[in-house]
């Protein structure tokens, strides 16, 4: 059955027209099934949320994070863009970057990853995005039992780096550095970025 059949939509349900969710909202395998859905939605807390289109320094940020945490990280870890993690059944937000076990990919279908295999979540905040990166999310992810999480904010065309690690016992973040220029860290693993080659073209 397709999820436009199960969900009672029309057949001819079209980019224009949303589908109405269901009672008590809908849930994180609906993401997979719903038709037309644009790219890169989220589900929090049983809403779909629809991404705005992204910003020179979003795409400037995450090509230069991606490539500098790929390049850098061992072979036990694997960096992951735009997935999304499934929280619980009402929860599957997208974080801009993952880092995560590299046994926990299944294959060219994975569509998700759970949160006990990843190790860093790093959100570039947007503009209409500042309420769920700076609160929302990193709330998700702590209780989720992430270990790291990252908050890159733009000033002056450049990215500062907010870091946080996770307090077990409280289930909470903490901050441990705001980075300007350079980032330099040794978790999850030796990570260094130079924050002002954002917008360099590779040699």
């Amino acid at each position: 059955m397709s999820a436009a059949h199960e969900y009672g939509l029309d057949e001819q349900y079209g980019q224009y027209e949303w589908p109405r969710p269901p009672q008590g909202g809908w849930t994180a395998d609906d993401l997979d099934r719903l038709p037309n859905l644009p790219p890169h939605t989220e589900l929090i807390d049983g809403s779909l949320v629809l991404v705005s289109p992204q910003t020179d320094f979003h795409m400037s940020a995450m090509r230069l994070f991606e490539n500098a945490l790929f390049g850098q990280a061992p072979e036990t870890l694997y960096v992951v863009r735009e997935m999304t993690i499934r929280l619980d059944t009402k929860n599957r937000p997208e974080p801009d970057l993952l880092v995560v076990r590299a046994d926990a990919r299944l294959g060219p279908k994975q569509t998700w990853y759970s949160p006990d295999v990843v190790l860093l979540a790093m959100e570039v905040v947007s503009e209409d995005s500042e309420e769920r990166d700076r609160e929302t999310k990193p709330r998700k992810y702590a209780r989720a039992g992430i270990p790291h999480f990252w908050r890159v904010e733009e000033d002056n065309g450049l990215p500062v780096v907010y870091v946080y690690e996770l307090d077990v016992t409280t289930k909470a973040y903490h901050p441990t550095g705001i980075y300007h220029d350079k980032l330099r860290l040794t978790v999850p693993y030796d990570i260094y970025v130079d924050l002002t080659a954002i917008n360099r073209r590779r040699p």
